[in-house]
C-alpha cells in the first residue's frame, strides 16, 4: 500500500469517525452537499459526453441532426435523411462499440443503471463499483449519441449513487445511511439533468417501493438535489427542459376532466405494454445465441433500420416532445406517425437497452406518454368539446401519467415533468389522469423498474432472507410441533378457557364439524368475555383472520406470515385441517439444526474438495437464478461472490450475475465441469445439472 492510500484511509476513517459521531442535521448537510456537488458535476460531464458523441456519430458519420428540447436550444433538427443509408450503420456501430466495452471493462453496467442502483439501496449499499460507474457514462453516451433508444437519467443517477455507494464504504456509513445515501444520490442525478430539484428530491424517496415511500430520504433528498441542480446549472443554464410549455393554460372546464381521465386511462394501458415488451424482448434477446458485443449490434440496426420510416425513435426524443408541445408543430407531423410512435419508441428501447446496450429508461418512458398525450389529443380535437386548442396540457400530463404509474412514483414523476414544463397549473387536472393510470398499472402489480420492492416491510424481509438465507430452504414442516390443544366452534368459553388453562397455552387453533381450520382464539380474550356470558360458544369469539400457512410453505414466508403482535401460527394441509403449530422459537431451533446439517456437509465436501475461482459468462445458464436453488451439481459449495468491490457470502438468496467472480469448493470430480458451467458451454452445464442435482 502506497503512502498515499495510506492516508486517504486514515482520512475516512477520520471523516467517518466524525459523522458517525455528529447529529442528524450537521450530518446531512454535509454529506448532502458533497453527494450534492458529485451528481452535479457527474450530470454536466454525462451531458457533455453525450453531446459530443450525438455531434461525432449521428450528426457527423449519419449526416441527421435530432430535434432538441428548448433548454438545449431548440433546435428542429434535419428535415430528412441526407445519408439514409448510414443511420443504421451508425446506431449498430454504437451497440457494437457499448457492448464491448461492457462485456470486457463491467458487464453490470449493461443496461439501465437506475435499476442496479435501486437493487443496491435494498441489497448492499456498498455494492456499486466505481469502474462501472466511468464505463456506464461512456456507453450509454455512445448509446444514445449514436441514435440508440435511451434516457440520460440512468447514467447520472449511477453516477450519483455511485458517489453514495463510495462515501458508505469509506466512511463506513452504517446500512441504514449508506441505503439514505444511494436513494438521495439516484434522485439528485436525476433531477440535476432534467432541471427538476424538487421531483428529484420526492424521487429519492419514491423509487425504491412500488407502494410506498421513504420518508427518512425526503429531507436529506432535499438538500442533496437542490445542491446538485445547482452546480447543473451553472454549467448548463437554469431554463426549464421544455421552456415554459403551456403557460397559458387554466383549468377552467370541468368538461375537461373526462378527456384527463381518458388520458389516464390510455396511459396507464401504454405503460403497462412498455414495460412488458421491454424485458419480453429483453428476456427473449437474452436466450439468442451470440455474446454480448453482437447483441448490442444488432438490435442498434433494427433500430437504424425502424428510424429510416420513423425517424422519432432515434436518441433521446426530447426534442420532438418539444415540437409536439405546439399546435403547429404537432399537426406537421402525420396522424399515423403519432399514433405509432408510443409503440415504435417501446420497441427502439427495448432493442437498444434490452440486447445489451447501456442507457436509461425513465427519459424513453417519458417520450412515450408525451406522445401517447399527444395521439388522445389528435384524436379527441376532430370532434370532442372542451379539448384545448394547444396539445401542451395532453403532451403534458401524458408524460406524468404514463412514467409516473409504470414507475410506480406517481408524485414524483408529476412534479419533475411540471419542473421541467415550467408549468404548475396543470397538476390540478393531472390528479386525475395519474390517479386513474397508477390504479390501473397497480391492478396488475407492474414496474419498469424490476428491483423495486412493494413496501418498507417488505424491504427488512428481504434483508433478513438475505442475512439467513437458509430460511428459504427449510420447510416450515421441518420446525412446527403438534397441536397441544385443538377447540371446536361449539366449545363453551367456560370450557376452553379450563383448556387452555390446563395445557399452559396462550390461545389454540379453532376447527369446525369437519376438522376443518375457522381461526383461533387466545385466552387473554377468552377470559375477558367469559364473565359476561359464560354460556356463549367459541363460534363468535373466534379470529378468522389468525395467521396461518400451507405445509408447503418455507420458514421465510412462514416469519412474512407473522404479525408484528403474534408470535405462532397454524399449519395446514390442502383439505385445511390443522396439521402443526409452528412459533417463532421452533423456527429459530429448526434454523439451527440447518446450520449444524450445512456445517457437516460442508465439512465432509472440503475435506477432499479443491478451491477454484471462475466468472460467470453471459451465456452461463446460472445467471439470474439463486443459490438456494439447486442451480449447482452436489459436490459444489459456493464460499464467495465478489462483485465488483463488494464481496458476498455464499449465501442462498445471492443472485448469480454476469462478471461475478465467484469461489467454490468442489470434488475433484466436478472441477473439470465448473468452469464451463460457469463460463457457458451449453452442452456440459445441461449435461451436469441434469446428472447431478443437488444442493450447492
Amino acid at each position: 500500500m502506497t503512502i498515499v492510500q495510506t492516508q486517504l484511509r486514515s482520512a475516512g476513517a477520520a471523516a467517518g469517525g466524525w459523522v458517525r459521531r455528529s447529529g442528524y442535521l450537521q450530518k446531512w448537510v454535509v454529506l448532502g452537499v458533497v453527494i450534492g456537488i458529485i451528481a452535479g458535476l457527474g450530470a454536466v460531464a454525462f451531458y457533455v459526453a453525450l453531446q459530443t458523441a450525438g455531434h461525432l456519430l449521428l450528426e457527423d458519420l449519419g449526416g441527421y441532426v435530432v430535434p432538441t428540447a428548448a433548454a438545449e436550444g431548440g433546435a428542429q433538427g434535419s428535415g430528412h435523411y441526407t445519408r439514409w443509408w448510414a443511420v443504421p450503420l451508425v446506431v449498430a456501430f454504437g451497440g457494437l462499440v457499448s457492448g464491448l466495452l461492457v462485456t470486457k471493462l463491467a458487464p453490470e453496467a449493461e443496461g439501465h443503471g437506475t435499476d442496479a442502483a435501486i437493487d443496491a439501496v435494498h441489497r448492499n449499499p456498498r455494492m456499486i463499483r466505481a469502474r462501472a460507474v466511468v464505463v456506464k457514462m461512456i456507453t450509454s453516451a455512445i448509446t444514445i449519441g449514436s441514435g440508440g433508444s435511451g434516457g440520460r437519467e440512468g447514467p447520472t443517477a449511477q453516477i450519483s449513487a455511485g458517489f453514495g455507494s463510495l462515501l458508505a464504504r469509506t466512511l463506513d456509513l452504517n446500512a441504514e445511511d449508506g441505503r439514505i445515501a444511494v436513494s438521495v444520490g439516484i434522485g439528485s442525478g436525476i433531477g440535476a439533468i432534467f432541471g427538476a430539484p424538487l421531483g428529484g428530491a420526492v424521487l429519492a424517496a419514491d423509487i425504491v417501493y412500488k407502494d410506498d415511500f421513504e420518508v427518512e430520504a425526503l429531507v436529506p433528498g432535499l438538500v442533496t438535489s437542490i445542491v446538485a441542480y445547482t452546480v447543473f446549472g451553472l454549467a448548463e443554464g437554469f431554463s426549464p427542459m421544455f421552456g415554459y410549455a403551456a403557460a397559458g393554460y387554466r383549468f377552467d372546464q370541468p368538461v375537461q376532466l373526462v378527456w384527463f381521465a381518458v388520458i389516464g386511462v390510455v396511459a396507464g394501458l401504454v405503460g403497462l405494454t412498455y414495460s412488458t415488451t421491454f424485458y419480453g424482448i429483453a428476456d427473449f434477446i437474452k436466450r439468442l445465441p451470440g455474446n454480448g458485443i453482437v447483441k448490442p449490434a444488432a438490435g442498434g440496426l433494427l433500430v437504424g433500420l425502424l428510424a429510416l420510416a420513423i425517424p422519432q425513435v432515434l436518441g433521446t426524443g426530447y426534442g420532438w416532445v418539444q415540437i409536439s408541445l405546439t399546435r403547429d408543430g404537432l399537426l406537421g407531423i402525420p396522424l399515423w406517425t403519432i399514433l405509432l410512435l408510443p409503440f415504435a419508441r417501446i420497441l427502439a428501447t427495448a432493442l437498444s437497452i434490452g440486447s445489451g446496450g447501456s442507457g436509461g429508461i425513465f427519459g424513453p418512458g417519458m417520450v412515450i406518454g408525451g406522445f401517447t398525450g399527444a395521439a388522445v389529443w389528435r384524436v379527441l380535437e376532430m370532434f370532442a368539446p372542451g379539448v384545448p386548442h394547444s396539445p401542451a396540457p395532453f403532451v403534458i400530463v401524458g408524460m406524468m401519467a404514463c412514467f409516473g404509474s409504470i414507475a410506480r412514483a406517481p408524485l414524483a414523476i408529476m412534479l419533475m415533468v411540471a419542473e421541467m414544463t415550467g408549468n404548475l397549473t396543470i397538476l390540478a387536472p393531472a390528479m386525475v389522469a395519474v390517479g386513474i393510470a397508477y390504479l390501473i398499472v397497480r391492478h396488475f402489480d407492474k414496474t419498469i423498474y424490476r428491483s423495486q420492492l412493494a413496501n418498507r416491510d417488505e424491504a427488512v424481509a428481504a434483508r433478513l432472507k438475505l442475512g439467513l438465507p437458509l430460511l428459504g430452504r427449510v420447510p416450515v414442516t421441518d420446525a412446527m410441533a403438534a397441536p397441544r390443544l385443538a377447540l371446536h366452534e361449539t366449545d363453551r368459553l367456560t370450557d376452553a378457557v379450563d383448556q387452555l388453562s390446563a395445557q399452559g397455552i396462550p390461545g389454540a387453533p379453532v376447527v369446525d364439524g369437519h376438522s376443518r381450520f375457522l381461526g383461533t382464539v387466545t385466552l387473554a380474550d377468552l377470559v375477558a368475555h367469559v364473565e359476561k356470558d359464560s354460556d356463549a360458544t367459541l363460534r363468535r369469539r373466534v379470529d378468522a383472520a389468525a395467521p396461518s400457512v400451507d405445509a408447503t410453505v418455507t420458514l421465510d414466508q412462514a416469519i412474512d406470515a407473522l404479525p408484528a403482535t403474534v408470535h405462532w401460527l397454524t399449519v395446514l394441509d390442502d383439505e385445511r385441517h390443522v396439521l402443526g403449530i409452528v412459533a417463532f422459537s421452533d423456527i429459530v431451533r429448526a434454523y439451527h439444526r440447518a446450520l449444524r446439517v450445512d456445517a457437516r456437509r460442508m465439512s465432509r465436501i472440503a475435506s477432499s474438495a479443491g478451491i477454484q475461482d471462475v466468472q460467470v459468462g453471459p451465456r452461463s445458464p446460472l445467471v439470474g437464478h439463486r443459490l438456494d436453488e439447486q442451480v449447482l451439481p452436489d459436490g459444489v459449495i459456493v464460499v464467495a461472490v465478489r462483485r465488483g468491490d463488494a464481496m458476498l457470502l455464499g449465501l442462498g438468496a445471492v443472485h448469480l450475475e454476469v462478471g461475478d467472480q465467484v469461489t467454490v469448493l468442489a470434488r475433484p470430480d466436478r472441477q473439470d465441469v465448473i468452469r464451463d458451467l460457469f463460463d457457458g458451454d451449453a452442452v456440459t452445464a445441461q449435461r451436469t445439472t441434469a446428472a447431478n442435482p443437488g444442493a450447492h
